[in-house]
């Protein structure tokens, strides 16, 4: 059955109807004995996913389906958003799942975000686990890239996980339970070549995280921040196409990952209620590395932090050299060609 969610407009001057795509009138049970799922952790859990709709947002949400939950995805593209319901519903483990679309851009208007969130809460049943995955990238150098994509970047990076998560946080608190995830980067840790409007917003997302995991913990509301690598989805083949050389040559220093392992690892990680999501050796090292203030989740993971820092440190050095290497590298080829053609 389908459902149909009013919301005003971008222009904030009028309401507009949004078909919520799998309604269905579930009641949504907690705790371990309704589980009916393998795992039993996931079972009638009421998840949301911002950019759920490709990538890894799309991964999260099947893994999580295939656990037994209840999935919302949330994006902009209302064509892609059923594309990807029909997927997701092959995996599903009892006839009483649920996949519900919303068509809205979560970095646009607040109070839009708010009002779909909120139906949608009333009509499902309040959100027990919200994934941040709406994102998008531009690469260049600093001076190339247009002022205005610092701008959007912002918005839909930062911006664009603020909303939902401002939009559910009181609920949560009021419930005593929930899980929020904001999906960063690498990059998110590391500023390199090329992510000067990119990193930043990255690198925002985790001052967030600490902060509002702070103020949620004592509700027993925990923050799960994840630092996938390169990841092969439709993202990163768009973002590939318009790569620096010297961003290309940095990023093949390390393999590709796939959307599904990285899934995997972001919802077993927030599940648990690790605050730091990463993927790998070089995802732990870097992990390690920028770990500084940042909440942990056990005493044996904080001992493992002081004691791999400083090897660690060492090994980092000289992937930073190397990178200035690369840097310097195309940086005398492309004089060396510059040269060359003025003297034709």
């Amino acid at each position: 059955m389908n459902a149909v969610i009013q919301v005003r407009s971008s222009d904030g001057r009028k309401w507009k109807d949004v078909t919520c795509v799998g309604l269905s009138p579930i009641r949504f049970d907690k705790g371990p004995s309704s589980c009916e799922c393998s795992s039993g952790c996931s079972c009638r859990t009421r998840l949301h996913v911002t950019g759920g709709s490709s990538g890894i947002g799309k991964c999260i949400a099947i893994e999580c389906y295939k656990q037994g939950a209840f999935i919302t995805l949330i994006a902009r593209d209302e064509n892609k958003l059923l594309q990807t319901k029909k997927e997701i519903e092959k995996y599903s483990v009892n006839d009483k799942q649920v996949v519900l679309c919303i068509s809205v851009d979560v970095s646009k208007d607040y109070e839009q975000v708010e009002n779909v969130l909120k139906q949608a809460q009333e009509k499902l049943g309040p959100v027990d686990m919200l994934v941040n995955c709406a994102g998008t990238s531009v690469t260049g150098k600093f001076e190339d890239i247009e002022v205005n994509s610092f701008e959007r970047l912002m918005a839909v990076n930062y911006l664009g996980s603020v909303y939902p998560s401002r939009a559910v946080i009181a609920t949560m608190k009021e419930r005593r339970m929930g899980r929020i995830v904001f999906v960063s980067s690498q990059a998110g840790q590391l500023g390199l070549f090329g992510y000067t409007a990119y990193s930043p917003t990255k690198f925002a997302l985790r001052g967030l995280a600490e902060a509002l995991q702070m103020e949620v913990k004592p509700y027993n509301v925990y923050v799960t921040v994840a630092y996938p690598p390169d990841t092969d989805t439709p993202g990163f083949a768009e973002e590939s196409k318009t790569k620096p050389l010297e961003t290309k040559l940095i990023s093949e220093t390390s393999s590709v990952c796939q959307a599904e392992q990285v899934a995997r690892v972001i919802v077993k990680d927030a599940i648990q209620g690790n605050f730091n999501s990463s993927v790998g050796s070089d995802g732990y090292m870097l992990s390690i590395l920028t770990s500084g203030m940042s909440p942990v989740t056990s005493i044996t993971e904080g001992l493992q932090q002081v004691v791999c820092m400083g090897i660690f440190r060492i090994i980092g050095l000289f992937y930073l050299g190397s990178f200035d290497s690369i840097v310097r590298r195309c940086m005398m080829q492309r004089e060396k060609s510059e040269s060359a053609d003025k003297t034709e």
